[in-house]
């Protein structure tokens, strides 16, 4: 950082201003003051080219905190301070731009903030501006403001660089209010009225353009001194550790084990070389000769690192990454890293039943050892086999199987394991008449829930709602209980017949349900009947 000599952007903005500053001593005509349009085209290009280096600055600058947060930590938090002074201290900058052209154009501040300064008619009036930026005895000008926002700006970015180095960047960022001015008479003049007092809105905004083209120097500055002290040369070695990059730690018998060993900030210069032995975890310099000490050569800064899954169980192994200083001498860097070696396995069980009904949507559970849901593909010998949101279901399977079987196989294509299911008809379900208990229910209950229910047995671990599709009554009649009356129905619903004859028995009658037909999932069945005693 020693010399802080003028570079060539600096001298390029010092000629501009000095280009300005003849224009404005210049009792110029309006042709001439398309000279101004020159000049301030030439500023704005410039700021935009300027804005695109300081951008890439603060990228490679969060490129190297990435890599070494703990490092970079405190340059990169003040190269983040140094670009919101500075996006602030523009900002404000361009809503003067902005007021002074909506003010004197009489035009809405929005249509200010795109119009370009040849679109402006008055170009050569000074009085609007000099008005609103420059001091009276009866008002603040709004350029005060912007000397107050500059010097805070300026004191803010010095306290960013190291105190022993503040006075060379106190001369070097400029933006300097508090120097001695002159005007065309020789008369002293303070900042505000040498640049602003009495001067033509052409030249307002060329002036406000050269401020702005001022901030973006003095934040080049900075964050380029804050930069120079991590450089990437300083950087790559300045805490070498190596790596370990497993594209799996679980892995299957039979398959192999594959793992990247680097350094934490690769050299693609030179290729490391790593030495390593297997079911240990340290390897020692003067261990590298021992012959179960394996040596790799890498490429491009890395070295790729195969080892076969023979045997199950869990492996490690350990080594040392030799790598050459800048002087050339070697230097070793140790890692170590353990994974599973597993048998390739698939657990495929009914989450309801040991068995698959046809006609009925089946779940099951399937996973694979070491792999996500996502990372299996599933397949069966007869039916459908479907994901959903809680897992897979199995459905259409053929009337006339007995059996299938699901096997599951990785991505890759390896068999993860299969599972043989027996295929049966879903079991009648069971009718009966809700509230009754062991068969025996009163006239009042069974007429207030006057249907015929029907449900699985309770062994069969599955919901499904069979449909009662017609049913038979049949109840004593006359004395003795020696005559019968009938009645069916043609839903799960008693008929009202069926409710009058009900309501005429006596207690210890016995009513029968016969002829019950349900709709299941293949066809229509007929199912057991029933008797219920009257209590």
């Amino acid at each position: 950082m020693a010399g802080f000599k003028e570079t060539p952007r600096q001298k390029m903005i010092s000629m501009m201003y000095l280009v300005l500053t003849a224009l404005l001593a210049l009792n110029v005509s309006k042709e001439i003051l398309d000279a101004f349009l020159v000049v301030n085209e030439s500023i704005v290009v410039t700021n935009e080219n300027f804005n695109n280096k300081i951008n890439k600055v603060y990228s490679d600058f969060e490129a190297q905190y990435n890599l070494n947060p703990e490092k970079v930590h405190d340059e990169w938090e003040a190269a983040k301070k140094a670009r919101t002074y500075s996006r602030n201290l523009e900002k404000f900058v361009d809503s003067l731009k902005f007021e002074i052209i909506s003010k004197t154009e009489n035009i809405p501040l929005d249509s200010a903030k795109i119009m370009e300064l040849v679109d402006i008619k008055k170009k050569d009036n000074f009085d609007i501006p000099t008005n609103f930026l420059v001091s009276s005895d009866t008002k603040r000008g709004a350029a005060e403001d912007m000397v107050d926002s500059i010097n805070f700006f300026r004191e803010r970015m010095l306290k960013l660089v190291d105190e022993d180095i503040r006075e060379v960047f106190d001369q070097r960022i400029g933006l300097k209010t508090d120097g001695e001015y002159r005007n065309a008479t020789g008369q002293k003049q303070d900042w505000i009225n040498h640049n602003f007092y009495h001067t033509i809105l052409a030249a307002d905004i060329t002036i406000f353009n050269k401020i702005k083209a001022e901030i973006y120097n003095a934040e080049s500055d900075i964050i380029n001194y804050l930069y120079s002290s991590i450089t990437k040369e300083d950087f790559k070695f300045s805490d070498v550790n190596a790596k370990v990059i497993a594209n799996s730690n679980y892995i299957f018998q039979g398959e192999e084990y594959a793992a990247e060993i680097i350094v934490a900030a690769i050299d693609e210069t030179q290729n490391p070389i790593i030495h390593y032995i297997e079911n240990a975890d340290t390897l020692l310099r003067e261990d590298i000769s021992n012959a179960n000490v394996v040596t790799l050569e890498g490429e491009g800064g890395s070295v790729q690192l195969v080892l076969p899954a023979s045997s199950e169980g869990m492996k490690k192994y350990a080594g040392l990454i030799e790598l050459k200083d800048p002087s050339g001498i070697p230097s070793y860097y140790p890692f170590k890293n353990e994974y599973i070696v597993a048998k390739p396995s698939a657990t495929i069980s009914p989450t309801k039943m040991n068995v698959f009904y046809r006609g009925v949507d089946n779940p099951v559970s399937i996973s694979a050892s070491g792999l996500a849901d996502s990372q299996i593909n599933p397949s069966i010998t007869d039916g459908s086999l479907t994901r959903t949101d809680t897992g897979w279901v199995v459905n259409k399977i053929s009337a006339n199987a007995f059996e299938t079987t699901i096997s599951v196989k990785s991505q890759d294509g390896k068999v993860m394991g299969s599972q043989h299911f027996r295929v049966k008809p879903l079991p009648n379900p069971l009718a009966s008449i809700y509230g009754a208990k062991d068969g025996k229910l009163s006239k009042k209950k069974m007429l207030t829930n006057p249907f015929l229910l029907c449900r699985l047995p309770e062994y069969v671990d599955f919901k499904y709602d069979f449909k009662v599709l017609s049913f038979t009554l049949i109840v004593p009649s006359g004395g003795g209980g020696q005559f019968v009356s009938t009645e069916k129905a043609e839903s799960n619903m008693f008929t009202q017949k069926m409710k009058t004859l009900i309501q005429s028995l006596k207690k210890d009658d016995i009513i029968i349900f016969q002829d019950i037909k349900v709709q299941g999932p293949e066809r229509t069945r007929k199912i057991e009947s029933i008797n219920v005693t009257i209590q």
